[in-house]
């Protein structure tokens, strides 16, 4: 298999790079993640099942989609396929470990923002369905985007929710209260990171903000400042660094509990446990 994956980096590069060292690091739950190195080049590499090489096509798609902003430093895709019973990505290997400073920060705020305003469509959803975590992500291209994330986003979370045993008000009730509360809602369709909480945030050593392991799709920007706060928050610079670009609009304090129960019904899906508590009690907010 690494002769294979050495083989598709060369192919990609124009370059001859032969596996001097492969070493296993940290790259999140549901793949398996290795530094390879030659004499003179570095990359990233993530395995997982064969079967799952779409979901590394559509990564390689939205890395290439963020990176041609200008705006944010997010791993280069090299290439991807598969190789024996692997599906694997190969992306630009970056040095992060920078540290928690509010310079870096703050300087990550403003990046994402300038990303937000130079991704662009004229209409809600993406070029193909993707995944959030290991999770199907449903993109229908939809004019509405009321009605875009409460089908899309609320309403198929719901739907997978149930088909685990999840106990929730019905679905249909939900979608159309979450449809009536975005519905005063237009946004400009944003190009989003998708999934960003701090596992998916970093500094490099050299102090630049990084961005990795999108699900992107072109929505609310809101939705992508809203994860930032689910599990634990950015430091208050990074928002300070976001509205100096681009000032969230008034009344995203109360869209953000809708946004973040698409993260808080996908980690009850892949996780259960007292994700179902949390969701259930931010339903019961939206439909009261």
């Amino acid at each position: 298999m690494w002769t294979e994956i050495a083989q598709a980096i060369s192919q990609a590069t124009g370059e001859k790079f032969a596996i001097a060292q492969t070493k296993s690091v940290n790259g999140g739950c549901i793949n398996q993640s290795y530094q390879v190195s030659s004499n003179n080049a570095e990359y990233f590499v993530k395995l997982n099942d064969a079967s799952q090489v779409e979901m590394f096509a559509a990564e390689a798609l939205g890395l290439k989609q963020m990176y041609a902003t200008q705006t944010i430093t997010v791993p280069q895709p090299i290439c991807y396929g598969t190789a024996a019973n692997s599906s694997y990505i190969i992306l630009q290997w970056l040095d992060l470990g920078g540290g928690n400073n509010s310079q870096s920060y703050q300087e990550m705020g403003r990046q994402l923002a300038a990303m937000h305003r130079e991704g662009t469509s004229q209409r809600f959803g993406w070029e193909g369905n993707n995944t959030i975590g290991s999770t199907p992500q449903i993109n229908i291209w939809t004019d509405s985007w009321a009605d875009f994330f409460a089908e899309h986003r609320i309403g198929y979370q719901l739907k997978l929710a149930k088909r685990r045993g999840g106990s929730f008000p019905d679905t249909n009730k939900v979608i159309n209260a979450v449809r009536n509360k975005l519905a005063a809602r237009q946004p400009e369709a944003s190009l989003v990171h998708g999934d960003l909480w701090s596992g998916n945030a970093a500094i490099a050593t050299d102090g630049s903000p990084v961005i990795l392991d999108p699900a992107t799709y072109y929505g609310d920007r809101e939705t992508d400042v809203a994860m930032t706060e689910l599990f634990g928050g950015f430091p208050t610079a990074f928002y300070n660094g976001y509205n100096q670009v681009w000032q969230l609009d008034s009344g995203y304090q109360q869209r953000k509990s809708i946004y973040n129960l698409y993260h808080v019904l996908n980690h009850f899906n892949l996780f259960g446990g007292g994700y179902a508590n949390q969701a259930k009690r931010i339903i019961g907010q939206i439909i009261s």
